[in-house]
């Protein structure tokens, strides 16, 4: 009953795998798709739209805030009263009475006013754009960076799609050479040259390498999936199936290596610094004298919609903050300190970085010399299998043997292919932390 539970799973796992759409990609048209369409990416290019709007805020310091406005009033305030017939260019003699002046009749008043507030020298907001400026620098080398490790993980990625198509094609050969094999015991026993039990280990096998096949088109799936979700593409009823093969990637590192200081995250950490130089700047810059102009254009009439009178007015004022409370002077301070955090996370930052750069060379040494071991291991278990193949066709081994010698050749193919997989990711991790 089991055997059928087995079989008939992987029955459907095989039709639902053939019911999927393969598409063959190559890992260019992924890097191509990408910088289009991945989201990381997108929101990075948002951040960097939302600082360049910050930046144009800037743009106060030197352009006119120019206002209009329309008021209507009704009143019998003595001041306001005789003001608004000012305005309106109707005093007489009469309403310099002082009966009058103590005691006005209700007055309308309609004015129509244009203010104009023209920025001649403010200093700190100068030093405040420079620092928005930097921002929007170091926001833009970030991005660079998440290019560069996007690069890393679409790698990674298509790497893992071609282990897991590797695995199955492994798998589906070793399943290939069990079945021959079984052909050939399942006569034998007919003949009654063997134990049912070696029948039974053979069937054991079968099962044991359908359930591997079924995991393997599991990892097909999910490599294509993570593949997808990088470039933000719907994976229903789709796989991807890479056009290279995995490939053992040669390449010579040089001794010693050393952390580059023009790697763009570095760039960005050096380049926010300037950021809080001028946000220090700009503190110290509110103590400055501020020079700005303004004027308005006023016209004034007693009825609605009706401009009989007009009068303008233009100054400059020259201000200075001679005392806010001690809040410039904290706020030079919280930047001071933020600035000698910023350098020391520079300082940690460029360590670790440097303690993760000799650690993934490393791990490429490492992982090259697994690669050569297990393959030599592969090459040995294939002979022996060869051997043990041999020597049973004779007569001379057990049907066990052959199994053995069978599984361990398999085994050891996956442990080839999984040890080409481990050194050409931690070389593309090496590339990344030295690019």
């Amino acid at each position: 009953m089991r055997k059928y539970f087995f079989t008939g799973l992987a029955l459907l796992s095989f039709l639902a795998f053939q019911a999927q759409e393969v598409v063959t990609i190559s890992k260019k048209d992924l890097e191509q798709k990408i910088n289009d369409q991945n989201l990381q990416l997108k929101l990075s290019e948002a951040e960097i739209n939302s600082a360049k709007a910050d930046l144009l805020m800037s743009r106060a310091m030197y352009l006119p805030n120019v206002t209009a406005s329309y008021t209507g009033i009704s009143t019998n305030n003595p001041l306001m009263a005789f003001g608004s017939k000012l305005n309106q260019e109707r005093v007489e003699m009469a309403d310099f009475n002082p009966a009058n002046l103590n005691d006005p009749k209700n007055i309308f008043n309609f004015a129509t006013k244009l203010e104009v507030q023209q920025p001649i020298f403010n200093k700190d907001a100068v030093y405040q754009k420079k620092a928005g400026e930097v921002k929007v620098e170091v926001l833009k080398l970030k991005q660079e960076r998440t290019k560069d490790y996007l690069q890393f993980e679409l790698n990674k990625a298509y790497m893992q799609l071609q282990m897991a198509y590797k695995a199955l094609e492994v798998l589906e050969n070793a399943k290939n050479t069990v079945l021959a094999n079984k052909k050939v015991i399942d006569n034998y026993f007919k003949n009654g040259m063997i134990q049912k039990s070696d029948v039974l280990d053979m069937n054991v096998r079968v099962s044991e390498i359908d359930n591997q096949i079924q995991y393997a088109k599991s990892n097909v799936r999910n490599a294509s999936d993570y593949l997808y979700f990088l470039l933000n593409e719907n994976s229903e009823n789709k796989v991807f199936k890479p056009s290279e093969k995995l490939q053992y990637q040669e390449n010579m590192l040089s001794q010693n290596p050393q952390l580059k200081n023009d790697r763009k995250d570095l760039q960005a950490y050096q380049k926010s610094l300037e950021a809080y130089d001028y946000m220090i700047k700009s503190s110290k810059a509110k103590f400055l004298p501020k020079v700005n102009a303004f004027g308005s254009f006023e016209m004034y009439d007693n009825k609605p919609y009706e401009f009989n009178a007009n009068g303008y007015l233009v100054g400059v004022q020259v201000a200075w903050n001679v005392f806010d409370g001690l809040k410039s002077k904290s706020e030079i301070e919280k930047y001071k300190a933020d600035l000698q955090k910023s350098q020391t996370e520079i300082e940690q930052y460029q360590k670790q970085s440097t303690l993760e750069l000799n650690k993934s060379y490393r791990q490429v040494l490492d992982a090259d010399n697994k690669v050569n071991l297990s393959k030599l291991a592969w090459e040995q278990t294939a002979e022996a299998y060869r051997i043990h193949k041999n020597r049973y066709e004779q007569g001379l081994e057990k049907a066990s043997d052959l199994l053995n010698a069978e599984t361990q050749m398999s085994k050891k193919e996956l442990e080839y292919q999984q040890a080409i997989f481990e050194y050409n990711t931690a070389l593309e991790y090496y590339k990344f932390l030295e690019k």
